[in-house]
């Protein structure tokens, strides 16, 4: 019997990634390709989706050449991508929703925050759906960006014919299909899939989107993830390199497959699953948690019926700058510069020195509040801004490095902060499974488990957002019988990290000072 292989592909912010696998989730060959952005004013981020496609299909090329596997032998593929919104006219034509009125820039980043006003009238409407969301309608999800494009580019709007989140618009440039993951519509769609109404039309009426379906071709129910949602095209086969015969799976948000790829393995573990957190952390970090009952309460987004493993609610955190804020952070400093892995390794470097000769009491007077794109849990705050307390005239190297360390001190706090929320909440969390590009940091790895006081385990898995994602696409293929076998299946396991006790003392002194910070900012904002 010929081995039989899937393909996975991830599009997050800046690049589209892809690796092929095998039914095992050993990923045998990986490549990238870079998306581009257009940040025409502030709070505004653009993608062109053919760009995306593009990069999407010579990174499968690339991918499937390095892992020497004949593209007859490709089963199944899936897409995971961040929750961008793409706007397609009713001949499928790119449609701008841009300000520049430019057709190629046809996609909302998902971090894109211009929507912010819209989002604050979505929560004050008080519609059933905010159960659902943590009780704050927040400016990344598909509502409030749906609502500035009626309201500021009407032209769009009324020639608008597809509304996509990105995956659902990758699945549908591979198939044609109008097919929906329940994934991206409970997550960012208000889409309640729980109950045999899920589309809630009273509420999008409310806010001025009772034309909504007229534009954006919606199922009535969205499919579940993994769902087989048929095969390529013979264009999409041609443009991918691979065959008609592959089965394209209903994809995730790019975070909810790397919560697949680290929290798999407790498939079907309704016990214990719920003792664990995915923390999938780079440019910015989500947390997710999963309980075979519902979790609601404000500051965090969810609970999520069936959003990644099937039957089981998910709660979803997160902090909307942390890669990106230690990026900030080098750009920022007179001693900084470009912010690549090079420069990052040479300040942790340094970080370690000074700890060793000044020990753990190092810039123990600055502190960093790292809401600097706002608060998205657990106060889910968008209009939270960022606070720096303990500068001085000092701006050498070793300064940068000092603002560096304690900015990742913060970065912990606020994963500590959710944590508290959660396990406030029915939940019992005290491990961390972390996956992403802050796996590469070690002053991150170790503030997680140390700050938190949680046992880390760091996924063996070099790309798990790539195996949650070809656990996805081997169900659809059927190389499993249901999803929760794949995820068995192809769990690759990780290592463990055990919090430090002796660094207890120092951290829960760091976090009472965080929590003050919070409400002295608060207090501050107040002040009329």
């Amino acid at each position: 019997m010929t081995k039989q292989f899937v393909c996975a592909v991830d599009v997050g912010t800046g690049s589209a990634r892809a690796g092929i696998l095998d039914a095992s989730g050993t990923l045998l060959g990986r490549a990238e390709r870079p998306i581009a952005m257009n940040q025409p004013k502030p709070d505004h981020a653009e993608h062109d989706s053919r760009d995306i496609w593009a990069a999407v299909c010579t990174a499968v090329r690339a991918a499937r050449e390095k892992a020497g596997v004949a593209a007859e032998h490709i089963a199944g593929i899936s897409f995971d991508a961040t929750c961008s919104l793409v706007v397609r006219d009713r001949q499928g034509g790119q449609l701008s929703v841009s300000t520049s009125g430019d057709r190629r820039w046809d996609t909302i980043v998902w971090l894109d925050h211009r929507a912010i006003a819209e989002a604050d009238e979505c929560t004050a409407s008080g519609h059933e759906v905010l159960n659902y969301i943590g009780g704050v309608m927040s400016p990344e999800m598909a509502t409030p960006k749906l609502m500035w494009l009626k309201r500021n580019l009407p032209k769009t709007w009324n020639e608008a014919g597809y509304l996509f989140d990105l995956t659902d618009f990758l699945t549908w440039q591979a198939t044609g299909s109008l097919a929906r993951s329940q994934c991206t519509l409970t997550a960012k769609w208000t889409y309640l899939a729980h109950q045999d109404t899920a589309w809630q039309r009273d509420f999008f009426e409310l806010v001025g989107l009772d034309d909504l379906f007229e534009h954006g071709n919606l199922p009535e129910r969205a499919s579940p993830v993994g769902a087989d949602i048929g095969p390529l095209t013979a264009q999409a086969a041609a443009e991918l390199g691979l065959t008609e015969n592959c089965r394209v799976g209903a994809g995730v948000i790019d975070a909810y497959a790397g919560a697949l790829g680290v929290l798999g393995g407790f498939a079907g573990d309704d016990q214990n699953i719920g003792r664990h957190l995915a923390l999938i952390a780079g440019t910015s970090s989500c947390v997710m948690a999963m309980s075979p009952d519902p979790q609601p309460f404000a500051g965090v987004w969810g609970p999520y019926y069936g959003a990644a493993l099937p039957k089981l609610w998910l709660s979803e955190g997160g902090q909307s700058a942390t890669g990106a804020l230690l990026d900030h952070i080098i750009r920022w400093h007179g001693a900084g510069g470009e912010p690549n892995a090079a420069m990052h390794a040479r300040i942790a470097a340094r970080v370690a020195e000074l700890r060793a000769a000044e020990g753990e009491s190092l810039a123990d007077r600055l502190h960093v509040l790292p809401d600097f794109h706002g608060n998205r849990s657990p106060l889910a705050d968008p209009h939270a801004v960022g606070v720096v307390s303990g500068l001085t005239l000092d701006s050498s190297f070793d300064s940068l490095c000092k603002l560096y360390w304690r900015t990742a001190v913060g970065i912990a706090l606020g994963v500590r902060h959710v944590l508290e929320a959660l396990n406030e909440n029915g939940y019992l969390i005290d491990t961390l499974h972390v996956t992403g590009g802050h796996t590469k940091n070690p002053l991150l790895m170790e503030l997680y488990a140390d700050a938190t006081g949680c046992t880390v385990v760091e996924p063996l898995a070099d790309e798990a957002v790539l195996l949650g994602t070809g656990m996805v696409a081997a169900t659809a293929a059927g190389l499993f019988p249901d999803l929760n076998a794949a995820c068995l299946a192809m769990q690759q396991g990780g290592k463990t990290r055990a919090a430090n006790p002796a660094a207890g003392v120092r951290f829960d002194r760091d976090y009472r000072i965080f929590l003050e910070m919070h409400r002295q900012r608060q207090m501050l904002d107040a002040i009329r």
